[in-house]
């Protein structure tokens, strides 16, 4: 008898333990993807003082290039790492990725480049300027078309651009501009029969019925064009028509299957001129990138982190 009531015992704080087990676990749930909101404002990414991502470097100064519509998370981020790095400097070039590319090509210093595309990554390593394996795809992007607010264009979205009387449109290196020309060849409105960055810009305009277009050489120049109300539509990143949205109206955001994915790759840049403690604080750079603080900041500005 003794026997069988220490079973039941021994059963009854088994049953017990699990469920007291089952209550304290937290629950899980699967993590949205990213909403991107024109009407909303960002949150306010919190104040965070990151760990050093190393024990404190030598003095060095580290070259790099950003794709434009970079440019406002990086002046959070340069400051972010020099606390956490005093002795490194991070002096930033930001342009077209096409433009950087080619800057590189002509021997323009430079330690760590972050694209807008995978295109000139892929160059910078088949050309051997990349370190091999350095290359991280860090975020994803969405293409947007926007008009200034009150602006009373008839174009509803990229279907009929061919309304606007005037488009500020990247040229064809820029990637806003290669996947906005994308996005026409896969609305038929460009016939496919090139690469979308080989298409001029006068070609896009006959195929759109010879309407005014704006070429700009990157996609910050796109975005200030329409928030001026140079042009009447613009087609840019959806991080960039975000950051003027007290500005602009964003009339359409492109689904990824117009546009194919939008990655953005960071990696490291040979530079013959670079001393070893300058390349070790462009590989801490990029180290620190990566972290969730500066996750967080990408975020802010309405990148997508790539996963």
């Amino acid at each position: 008898m003794k026997k069988w009531i220490a079973l039941i015992c021994v059963v009854v704080m088994t049953a017990m333990l699990g469920a007291c087990a089952q209550s304290a676990a937290p629950a899980t749930t699967e993590t949205p993807a990213p909403t991107l909101v024109a009407a909303e404002p960002a949150a306010e990414a919190p104040a965070v003082t990151p760990e050093p991502t190393a024990a404190p470097l030598e003095a060095a100064e580290v070259q790099l290039f950003i794709a434009a519509s970079l440019e406002g998370a990086f002046q959070e981020i340069i400051p972010l790492y020099s606390a956490a790095q005093p002795n490194v400097t991070i002096t930033y070039n930001a342009d077209s990725s096409g433009t950087l590319l080619t800057q590189v090509q002509e021997g323009f210093a430079c330690d760590v480049f972050f694209s807008a595309a995978t295109s000139q990554i892929k160059t910078l390593e088949d050309e051997g300027y990349m370190i091999a394996g350095t290359r991280v795809d860090l975020l994803c992007n969405k293409l947007a078309l926007i008009t200034l607010k009150g602006s009373g264009t008839e174009v509803t979205g990229y279907a009929d651009l061919a309304k606007a009387k005037s488009i500020a449109l990247a040229d064809g290196s820029v990637p806003a501009g290669k996947y906005t020309r994308q996005i026409l060849i896969s609305l038929g409105v460009l016939d496919g029969a090139k690469e979308a960055k080989d298409y001029t810009t006068t070609e896009v305009s006959e195929a759109l019925g010879g309407v005014e277009i704006n070429e700009c050489s990157n996609v910050s120049k796109v975005k200030e064009a329409v928030k001026e109300g140079s042009n009447e539509v613009g087609s840019v990143y959806y991080s960039d028509a975000y950051s003027v949205k007290d500005d602009v109206d964003v009339i359409e955001i492109a689904d990824s299957s117009l546009t194919g994915d939008i990655i953005y790759p960071v990696c490291r840049v040979n530079n013959p001129e670079a001393t070893a403690a300058e390349s070790a604080a462009a590989d801490d750079f990029i180290a620190f990138l990566q972290t969730d603080a500066v996750k967080a900041i990408f975020e802010k500005y309405m990148f997508i982190i790539y996963e």
